[in-house]
């Protein structure tokens, strides 16, 4: 049995090792690789994966062009994955290591997926905690994500949902969406999530919004029906509007005739006209950025433990077989 860790890397350069060092113990006995992804890092991250696969032939290192994201990042990493089982990890050591053999087993009783709930997550400011909960209720909802939070990042899987997965070849991938659209045989364990040792998360307002609309919009059409819903709310809300200004009308109660009327329809009219004109060129331009064939990512090169070796053989160009070097 040979299992694959996929970490995707963001300025991980001051606790990277420490997260590799630990995995290696776990599985120090065993059939392991690491896939450390860079995403397009502004830090040394790239040199400490470089040092990292030079010292373990078990690690190999993908370099990625430009910025896409962990979900991205992470789906690169699937690419490259030869392990029966594939377990996807933080680069910050957060993701509860100690916890992975016991969702080995869980696998190995049947389960398709073992994946983690946090009771509790560290320390995250009072927005991140309530924008947590927003999101995981809209997921129950939008994709009947199970409860307490659906599929946490960090999870062990079997090949064959990793293999569907990377099927999916649209720019907005979402690891929850992309395991529940494959499979529900899914096991979870109750744990905390460890504090953050060294540095800061990497995830902004922006980037926690864009992770939202993906697994909202990509994976669902039940937006398009919430803004129906609202459509008849509002046009049911005009509609009670306009007999109270006819009631207001006759009991001589209205100051400017007409006044009342145009501003109710204008109000409501055009509202509701941008909102859904907004939440449908949202789906359109999603797309036309998969009809324009828009990579998930796009890789500038792979790191291997053989290439970074001092050179034993060279290529002969002739009949491209490997030959012992000669020093001359």
């Amino acid at each position: 049995m040979k299992y694959s860790v996929v970490i995707p890397c963001y300025n991980s350069a001051l606790f990277l090792k420490t997260t590799v060092g630990k995995i290696q113990q776990i599985f120090n006995r065993m059939d392991y690789e690491i896939i450390l992804v860079n995403d397009s890092s502004p830090d040394s991250t790239i040199d400490i994966i470089t040092e990292l696969v030079k010292d373990n032939k078990n690690i190999i290192g993908i370099d990625l062009a430009h910025n896409t994201g962990q979900h991205n990042a992470t789906m690169a990493g699937f690419n490259y994955v030869s392990g029966d089982y594939v377990i996807t990890c933080a680069d910050d050591g957060q993701s509860p290591m100690e916890m992975w053999l016991e969702m080995i087993d869980a696998l190995d009783d049947g389960y398709d997926v073992a994946t983690v709930y946090y009771t509790e997550r560290g320390k995250r400011s009072l927005f991140r905690r309530f924008g947590s909960k927003i999101a995981t209720a809209f997921g129950e909802w939008l994709i009947d994500m199970p409860k307490q939070g659906g599929v946490a990042f960090e999870l062990v899987a079997k090949r064959f949902v990793i293999d569907e997965m990377i099927r999916y070849q649209s720019p907005y991938a979402s690891i929850n969406g992309l395991v529940l659209r494959t499979t529900w045989n899914i096991k979870k364990f109750v744990c905390e999530q460890h504090s953050r040792e060294v540095g800061k998360s990497g995830y902004t307002f922006k980037k926690l919004l864009k992770i939202f609309l993906n697994q909202s919009t990509a994976f669902s059409v039940r937006p398009l029906r919430l803004a129906s819903a609202i459509g008849v709310l509002f046009a049911c809300s005009g509609v009670v509007m306009g007999v109270v200004t006819i009631v207001r009308k006759l009991a001589g109660i209205i100051n400017y005739p007409g006044f009342s009327s145009i501003a109710v329809i204008l109000l409501i009219g055009f509202g509701l006209i941008m909102v859904m004109l907004g939440l449908i060129g949202e789906y359109v331009g999603r797309i036309y950025m998969v009809v324009n064939m828009t990579p998930q990512f796009v890789v500038r090169r792979e790191i291997k433990n053989e290439e970074l070796e001092p050179d034993a053989c060279k290529m002969d160009s002739r009949n491209n077989m490997l030959i012992p070097s000669v020093e001359e």
